[in-house]
């Protein structure tokens, strides 16, 4: 066994050959490009009727919101990458404000996101799983299409997420999720209060989320090379605020399992920061580091950097120096 298949040992993905990941067909997606091209028609026709300067601040405290302690903290950090733990009652709610940025529901989202992870790890993918094509074939495929592999991959996922009941409630709904605080902006602001904080939201969410991932995979600068895989992760440094810290994303393909993405000095991670202070009031514990994950042969350091320790601060340990230096 290669040292680069024992790297994906652990993977929730599997697949019988190579070429799992690359024989494939972009379809059109009916309901996915409905959903988002309504939300964006809402956001634009909406938006523009209904402006106020209260109805804009909706829409950037709820975007906030839903990026920060959704998509950030509750379905990449915790849900799909468990780098933290929690109380499960915060894990539902995590999870559920994930929900509300308007992607998918959470078994959906984990399932698209695993099969990228694995391809990506791969010598070769599809351009879709990579964000390969142009920018404009990108935009069009992410936010309309799906694709359909030959052969693809089995995504085994762990008893505790498939099986639970309310995970398997949103992922039926995701799309109805967007009623309960439709409602109550309704009731608080009337039709600006929606169109700026449900559909404005969503349209931002979804169109942002499949933006930051083309420039993270094709522009952008790197302190890590995973030698062998098809497309490298990219840090796309004037993103951090808006992104909540999730545009490190060459950092996260080195180090997956870290709930810390901002890894280099003035890296800013609110969502590092939201996880730090969950963690002075006893919401979280275990927040895994670099440090504490599993060493990687595969990983090459290509420019200066800076790891935390196992207190989140300080230097990079000599033996982690050494072990990335060597490989």
């Amino acid at each position: 066994m290669t040292e680069r298949a024992a790297s994906l040992l652990g993977h929730r993905a599997r697949c019988a050959h190579a070429n799992s990941v690359v024989e494939g067909e972009v379809r059109y997606a009916p309901g996915k490009s409905l959903w988002f091209i309504a939300m964006a028609c809402g956001a634009a026709v909406g938006g523009a009727l209904t402006f106020s300067v209260a109805a804009f601040a909706v829409f950037v405290g709820a975007t906030a919101t839903v990026l920060l302690f959704g998509h950030s903290l509750g379905s990449h950090r915790k849900l799909i990458h468990n780098s933290y733990q929690c109380p499960r009652w915060l894990e539902y709610l995590l999870v559920y404000c994930g929900v509300q940025v308007g992607l998918a529901g959470p078994i959906g989202l984990l399932r698209q996101h695993e099969l990228r992870d694995f391809a990506q790890r791969l010598p070769a993918c599809h351009d879709y799983l990579r964000h390969g094509a142009g920018p404009w074939t990108d935009a069009w495929w992410q936010l309309n299409c799906e694709l359909r592999l030959k052969d693809a991959p089995h995504i085994e996922l762990e008893a505790r997420i498939a099986n639970d009941r309310f995970y398997q409630l949103l992922e039926r709904t995701w799309m109805l999720q967007q009623l309960p605080p439709a409602l109550l902006l309704f009731a608080w602001g009337g039709w600006g209060f929606v169109f700026w904080g449900v559909c404005a939201r969503v349209t931002a969410g979804v169109f942002g989320h499949w933006l930051i991932g083309y420039f993270a995979h094709n522009h952008g600068g790197m302190h890590y090379e995973v030698q062998g895989a098809a497309v490298q992760g990219r840090n796309i440094r004037l993103t951090s605020l808006l992104t909540m810290g999730e545009c490190w994303h060459n950092n996260h393909h080195a180090f997956p399992g870290s709930a810390r993405l901002g890894l280099a000095e003035g890296e800013w991670d609110p969502g590092w920061w939201a996880l730090k202070g969950m963690q002075s009031v006893g919401l979280a514990w275990d927040l895994k580091l670099p440090a504490d994950l599993a060493h990687r042969t595969e990983l090459k350091m290509v420019g200066p950097t800076f790891l935390p320790g196992p207190t989140g601060t300080g230097t990079l340990e000599p033996t982690w120096r050494r072990r990335l230096t060597a490989s």
